[in-house]
């Protein structure tokens, strides 16, 4: 009898054991690659939210190596990113109407152009890999400088009274914004 229960209580152990490695193993591959993120805030009385995903730089050469230099990004991953704001502002000069824009970039060595596209929530790229991106469909493109950063793991956006600033890798690219 007392082996029986022995047995029994080993089984059971076995089967806890079983489900708590399973459940390790389907919560580990269920954490995205790229896990979305919002950057909120305020630039003057502009309420301004951006929706992306974060890659992670993991080692690799991002900016002229994963992100080529000359080629037009989706500025994260996955889907377009997202800007959105509920009062115009004003970017170099330019004006940018309340609402919901695409975001992309053109990532150059010295100057960048940051796209603000009036097509949303289509996936950031086309099949073979170019940016999704309809450029009849361009509200305002502004030019600015990347400055040298600290390293940024995971691709951040940070929304300040100042404006916008994307950092990634050792790159940051602020945008003045009123």
């Amino acid at each position: 009898m007392k082996s029986i229960m022995n047995a029994c209580i080993s089984r059971m152990f076995f089967i806890l054991f079983l489900l708590t490695i399973g459940g390790y193993s389907i919560s580990s591959a269920q954490a995205p690659a790229s896990p979305a993120k919002t950057a909120t805030g305020k630039i003057g009385s502009a309420l301004v939210t951006i929706q992306y995903s974060s890659p992670s730089v993991k080692g690799r050469t991002i900016w002229g190596d994963l992100v080529p230099y000359g080629k037009v990004w989706r500025a994260g991953a996955n889907a377009a990113t997202i800007f959105q704001t509920d009062k115009d502002l004003t970017i170099n000069g330019k004006t940018l109407p309340a609402g919901k824009y695409s975001l992309f970039v053109l990532p150059e060595k010295s100057t960048w152009t940051v796209i603000f596209n009036s097509e949303t929530g289509q996936w950031g790229i086309k099949k073979g890999g170019d940016a999704n991106l309809d450029r009849s469909n361009d509200v305002i493109t502004v030019s600015v400088k990347p400055e040298a950063h600290a390293l940024t793991e995971g691709l951040t956006y940070e929304v300040s009274n100042k404006g916008i600033a994307l950092l990634w890798e050792k790159v940051r690219v602020p945008l003045n914004i009123k």
